[in-house]
């Protein structure tokens, strides 16, 4: 008569390969989760951003981000605004996650192999190139093109945050198609900022921010692997590429892509380390174990413990619950501020810029998700993962038409007038708004919930079958 004990492992799997799978997929969870609860922040504090500035407090909500911020050392001194630390500072932050997400994908994730990444690449190309038309067709006036490039991100927050409210209708399969989708995105937007959204170049600069990136490799190529010593040649390629008349959080981009992403030790490194000091320690008695001994396993411990991870994920783990929760709602607090009484009316141009952008969203984001995935499945170029139908497709258009973060950010480089500015927020935040609902009943009304044994998803695989 056997006995029964409890285990995490199902008596049928092979436990060192489940183990290998969770700790594969439990990164991209976590990403998600984390994703998925931001939106619901950032929507709220864009929602307060817009009451306080239509309030009668409105002067104060202008004032606070005109406050300035600084430090005096002797007699050099650096002074800039709060906006200005939010937005060139901060945001570094983020667009160095964003940078350790794009490592990881290209070294050993979705866009890792081009099989994998063909219809991602595909569905964010064309998801960027129909916005940039549509609105130039709309607003291609020498006043007001230069906002060309607003509607071309996905919110990657929001946009998760809007699958989760679809609960189970959403498969792990469509899940991973956005993120890819909005890792390249996000690549795309970058290589824009920097293309596109810089003026005045100078060599100089880019020879400092050349030191800043020559002294990480040296420290890389020393073995040197505690993080905070590279953030002094990261401060250099900042104050570098600020320099050259590029936008400054390209820098946090560049140190996210020379980040490493293969762990010294690793998972079986750290079991082996910590099993062989859990040893030591059972040897001994508590009284033969002196303070030195103790120290020293701690040590090793810690290592262990550290380097069980690459630096970009273990990085990427540290920082994302504060870019998620502190920085990116801190951006919307200070960028969707939006006069809509009292301030300067919108003229023409005003309004096809508004209507630029918001068309470019709501409509050339999912035309051109899914005009871009349908020719990439008829040439043989791309696939769809299993389990995705057309109808997955038409549900991930309408959610990639959710722009708000980089959206926001192009805006503001790409308009100093203010109330051209406030009329390109005017149409992120409103399409926005209607790309979320219109995902949400397309959703409803297309994805069937999923069921134990995939029942209810049989009509959506015959379709899948037959389009194939």
């Amino acid at each position: 008569m056997s006995t029964h004990t409890s285990s995490s492992v199902p008596p049928e799997a092979w436990a060192p390969l489940l183990r290998a799978a969770r700790l594969a997929t439990r990164p991209l969870e976590r990403f998600l989760h984390i994703e998925a609860s931001s939106g619901v922040v950032l929507l709220i504090t864009a929602g307060l951003a817009l009451l306080w500035a239509n309030s009668p407090w409105a002067a104060g909500y202008a004032a606070l981000w005109h406050t300035p911020v600084g430090f005096h050392v002797g007699a050099f001194s650096f002074a800039g605004s709060l906006e200005w630390l939010v937005n060139d500072a901060l945001m570094v932050i983020f667009f160095f996650v964003v940078g350790l997400e794009i490592r990881r994908e290209v070294h050993h994730g979705e866009l890792s192999e081009l099989r994998r990444a063909a219809l991602p690449l595909v569905a964010a190309l064309g998801g960027m190139l129909a916005p940039a038309l549509l609105y130039l067709a709309v607003a291609g006036a020498p006043g007001v093109r230069s906002g060309w490039g607003v509607p071309m991100a996905t919110d990657i927050a929001f946009a998760v945050g809007i699958l989760a409210l679809l609960g189970k209708r959403v498969p792990p399969a469509l899940r991973v198609l956005l993120l890819a989708l909005a890792v390249i995105d996000d690549l795309g937007a970058i290589v824009v900022i920097a293309l596109f959204y810089s003026d005045g170049l100078s060599l100089s600069g880019f020879l400092v921010a050349l030191a800043g990136l020559a002294g990480i490799f040296t420290l890389q190529w020393l073995g040197v692997r505690a993080k905070l010593a590279y953030v002094i040649p990261g401060v250099v390629i900042w104050a570098g590429i600020a320099a050259a008349g590029v936008h400054p959080t390209i820098a946090g981009v560049l140190i996210g892509l020379v980040t490493p992403v293969q762990a010294w030790l690793g998972p079986s490194g750290f079991i082996d380390g910590m099993q062989k000091e859990l040893d030591s320690l059972t040897r001994a008695t508590p009284e033969q174990l002196s303070s030195g001994e103790l120290a020293g396993t701690l040590r090793k411990v810690a290592l262990a413990r550290r380097e069980a991870m690459s630096p970009a994920e273990s990085l990427t783990a540290m920082l994302h619950p504060w870019v998620a929760f502190g920085i990116m709602p801190l951006f919307a607090l200070a960028n969707a501020g939006v006069t809509l009484r009292g301030g300067a009316p919108f003229d023409t141009s005003a309004w096809l810029v508004a209507g630029g952008v918001g068309l470019g969203l709501v409509v050339g984001k999912p035309l051109g998700v899914l005009f871009a995935c349908a020719l990439a499945q008829r040439t043989g170029l791309a696939t769809l993962p299993a389990g995705l139908t057309n109808r997955h497709l038409v549900v991930l258009g309408a959610v990639a038409g959710i722009g708000f973060t980089m959206s926001l950010f192009i805006a503001k480089l790409a308009f100093t007038d203010a109330v051209l500015l406030d009329a390109a927020k005017v149409g992120v935040l409103v399409a926005s708004a209607v790309a979320s609902v219109a995902a949400i009943v397309l959703g409803r009304a297309l994805l069937k919930p999923e069921l134990p044994g995939g029942a209810a998803q049989s009509a959506d695989e015959a379709e899948h079958s037959t389009a194939a």
